[in-house]
């Protein structure tokens, strides 16, 4: 695993990956990725705590780099005054990986405050796309045809007092803390939510909370997330999402995607 500083560091590395002919992967915290059991063939490059730093910009933006986790730039948009990140506090990922699949909780998305983010491609360019040009949809951008990799974006937020900002945010963690499995390791929500319904609904309705393979169970608490009770495998992960997935489109007939990133 390498732990870049700088874009060009980066470039180097995948470069070499290139010309060595090595899988390379791109990994932000990891906190939505399932890596395989037998780990990962190739080269991983870490940006996480590597790409850092926030900075205030004229008219209420902020650029924050990819490897940022989405709670401290809401904290640090908070200490400033500035309003829009409050759905990100919490969320623990980078904002990295946030603007990769729009990231979003709340009814708060990245797609709705980002103005442009400065993307390394595949071709070794630096190049900056617009909102628009980035195609968000739910759970999706641009990114994930593409491969480019998340450099900074740079987020419109809105002036508000701190104490107003830092109150929605305590309010949005007390409804984490009441309704999510936080207790025990997770990759946060297991399916994106399906058109016509939402996945934790429709696992409860098919009985599946507490519902095992090995040591990785569907939540009693949220049936949304997968948890591990104790040195659950990724296979016995990736396996429980399969299963899950079929019983629901069994009884339902909606098909259930994984939202977590499957190695």
């Amino acid at each position: 695993m390498a732990f870049p500083k700088n874009a060009e560091e980066i470039k180097k590395l995948c470069d070499f990956a290139s010309q060595q002919n090595v899988p390379c992967a791109i990994l932000g915290a990891g906190t939505n990725v399932l890596a395989p059991d037998a780990g990962v063939q190739g080269l991983v490059i870490c940006l996480k705590d590597c790409l850092d730093g926030i900075q205030v910009l004229e008219g209420n933006h902020l650029r924050v780099y990819a490897g940022v986790t989405m709670t401290r730039a809401a904290v640090f948009a908070a200490s400033h005054n500035l309003s829009g990140l409050e759905f990100a506090h919490g969320i623990p990922g980078t904002v990295g990986g946030g603007v990769y699949m729009n990231a979003g909780a709340y009814g708060g998305e990245i797609s709705q405050i980002c103005q442009s983010v400065d993307v390394l491609t595949k071709d070794g360019e630096i190049v900056t796309y617009s909102n628009g040009e980035m195609d968000f949809s739910y759970r999706h951008s641009r990114l994930e045809e593409d491969g480019g990799i998340v450099l900074s974006a740079v987020f419109a937020l809105t002036q508000k007092p701190e104490q107003e900002i830092r109150s929605r945010m305590q309010d949005l963690m007390k409804r984490r803390s009441a309704s999510q499995p936080l207790d025990l390791p997770s990759a946060g929500s297991a399916f994106k939510r399906p058109v016509g319904g939402f996945a934790a609904a429709l696992i409860d309705q098919a009985g599946l909370k507490g519902f095992r393979v090995g040591n990785a169970a569907v939540s009693e608490k949220h049936a949304g997330f997968v948890v591990n009770l104790g040195g659950a495998t990724a296979t016995d992960v990736k396996t429980l999402l399969e299963k899950v997935s079929c019983i629901v489109y069994d009884k339902s007939g909606i098909r259930l995607e994984p939202e977590m990133r499957i190695w």
